[in-house]
């Protein structure tokens, strides 16, 4: 049409041009309401085998209930590295890890509350479940009876969707998964409270650690570091139990009184039935047997690393003194915002060595050496 007749009787072209102009607006709005139109950048696994590269995808746009976080830091977890080398099995391609995340808001959806523009915000290892089950109802989403909904690998409730992770410069996500962060606290050193901080911090609550007890952390690592800390921190006396020497003065400065070199059998013999509490945060094969005879009455062996392999058991070490093996994975988005704000009231974060996006193979290899104190961040500055 290059025609348009006006009230009057007349007509313009430029009237048609204008209107036209503004026909074309109005559907970029309503497709940016209903498309995936925020750009992305990322850094992607693209199979089991390569090297995670650049990776550019379109999250979703804002809905009512969304908060959109440009990410800042992200955390680089050990199950990345699992889950991008389909070490677990059910690996989805091309996936954006990282669950380990904090950003600044910078929109909200309409029916948003609980955040506004600029404020510091965290996502982590989960960003939807049912919402409806018995567990959801109980703060519990990650024990959601469907399953919740991975912050990366896996499919968002639509049963479509690909979820990405934060190895990307936004995410958008229901507020609902999205927690609140103390902007005064070093926010690159917060990113692994997200994953590491609550995996550690739910369990040793759970079993009631408090003042007087005696709590052995095995493995000091990502998670390990966390577990000393926070057990400290709740008035225990912390023994890091490890293979390496080397590790005494980290475990110490860390917040551990006593170290315990698990290869010098002596040593062990004379803490037989000593602990109230071990956190096993050891991701690698190994004996639990070794550890549950180490527990005094109603022990309790609190287990957050992943070995790949079923780990041995002698049922006679679980008898005596009635011990008990408890699994534990990460906590409910109640707990969580607990946790970050002990954190904050305490200045608790995790230990950090920043990295560029463009170095994050390289972490990999590092981090299988056990070549990182306690755990790699990247700033996703260097996507920019």
């Amino acid at each position: 049409m290059d025609k348009l007749w006006l009230a009057d009787g007349t007509f313009t072209r430029s009237l048609c041009f204008k209107m036209c102009i503004v026909l074309a607006l109005r559907l970029h709005q309503l497709k940016n309401k209903t498309g995936n139109m925020i750009q992305t950048k990322a850094f992607a696994a693209f199979d089991a085998k390569t090297p995670l590269a650049p990776f550019d995808f379109e999250r979703r746009n804002v809905r009512a209930n969304d908060v959109q976080l440009e990410i800042l830091y992200c955390g680089v977890c050990h199950s990345d590295l699992h889950q991008a080398r389909d070490e677990w099995g059910g690996s989805i391609y091309p996936m954006v890890p990282g669950h380990e995340i904090v950003g600044k808001v910078v929109s909200v959806g309409s029916s948003v509350t609980k955040f506004k523009t600029g404020d510091t915000a965290g996502v982590g290892v989960m960003v939807d479940s049912c919402r409806t089950c018995k567990n959801c109802q109980k703060d519990l989403e990650q024990y959601c009876v469907e399953g919740m909904t991975g912050t990366y690998n896996a499919k968002e409730r639509d049963g479509k969707t690909i979820a990405q992770g934060g190895y990307s410069t936004q995410i958008v996500v229901d507020e609902r998964y999205v927690l609140k962060v103390a902007p005064e606290l070093d926010l690159k050193a917060v990113a692994p409270l997200l994953c590491a901080g609550i995996t550690t911090y739910s369990p040793l609550v759970y079993a009631g650690v408090k003042k007087g007890m005696k709590v052995g952390v095995v493995g000091l690592g990502g998670l390990g570091h966390m577990g000393v800390k926070f057990a400290a921190s709740f008035g225990a006396e912390v023994t890091v139990l490890s293979t390496s020497p080397s590790k005494e003065a980290d475990a110490k400065r860390l917040g551990a009184t006593k170290f315990l070199l698990t290869t010098d059998e002596a040593a062990m013999k004379g803490y037989d039935s000593y602990f109230d509490v071990i956190l096993d945060a050891i991701s690698a094969n190994h004996d639990y047997t070794k550890y549950l005879d180490l527990l005094d009455i109603d022990g309790k062996l609190l287990v957050v690393g992943l070995p790949t392999d079923a780990p041995k058991v002698l049922p006679f070490s679980l008898i005596k003194n009635r011990r008990s093996i408890i699994g534990s994975m990460i906590g409910g988005m109640k707990e969580t915002q607990e946790m970050l704000d002990y954190c904050a009231a305490n200045n608790i974060v995790s230990d950090v060595e920043l990295i560029n996006m463009q170095d994050i193979n390289e972490a990999y290899e590092r981090m299988l050496k056990g070549d990182v104190k306690y755990r790699f961040v990247i700033d996703l500055a260097s996507l920019k």
